[in-house]
């Protein structure tokens, strides 16, 4: 079987790949909508779905990799986003205290939650890439958060490819389905900053 067999409609595989490599940079870029169209567009080729969601844990993490360099760097357009929009430098400030107070481990399980949460990957990168600290140890665990958004988004798409008869049902359901999850973790966050602050 060649390889274009296996991802099928390949235009719909690169364009989901590409966003999710840019929504590190654009996080209103509808990433997880895409990989779950192109899973349910290729649900039915024998292997799409595994080779489907190596492409996109790779994606993401080169996405995070370069965010972070150029925020290392301290590149122009990342001084001028932060300059320009002053909640998003306080959100970067609230990551990086957050990342500093939490053991390698509670690290980790932020960097993962990141990856769920509007934003949160943009904010997280940031945070890391002006940050004094090394960046090494995040990159592991930010390596770790790709194959596991990898693996929930590809798995979402194709267990409601399975059940419903109609892909646009599928995509409903899929969508919806993935904003209740992001947007129920982003509600317990905000409840728990709202009570910690309160203390």
């Amino acid at each position: 079987m060649n390889a274009a067999a296996v991802l099928g409609p390949s235009w719909i595989c690169a364009l989901a790949l590409c966003a999710v490599l840019g929504d590190a940079f654009l996080p209103f870029l509808p990433s997880g909508t895409l990989v779950i169209l192109a899973v349910l567009r290729t649900s039915e080729v024998e292997g799409a779905p595994l080779l489907l969601g190596l492409g996109v844990a790779v994606a993401s993490f080169l996405g995070d990799l370069l965010l972070l360099n150029l925020a290392r760097r301290g590149a122009p357009a990342v001084r001028r986003r932060l300059a320009r929009r002053p909640e998003l430098a306080t959100s970067v400030e609230r990551m990086q205290a957050a990342l500093a107070q939490r053991t390698s481990r509670a690290a980790a399980v932020i960097v993962i939650i990141a990856r769920f949460v509007p934003a949160g990957r943009t904010v997280l990168d940031l945070a890391v890439g002006h940050s004094p600290a090394s960046s090494r140890i995040f990159l592991r665990w930010s390596a770790l958060a790709a194959v596991v958004w990898a693996a929930y988004i590809v798995s979402l798409g194709w267990l409601n490819s399975h059940w419903f008869d109609t892909a646009w049902l599928s995509l409903v359901v899929s969508c919806t389905a993935a904003t209740l999850i992001s947007g129920s973790i982003a509600r317990v966050i905000r409840r728990r900053r709202r009570a910690a602050a309160a203390c």
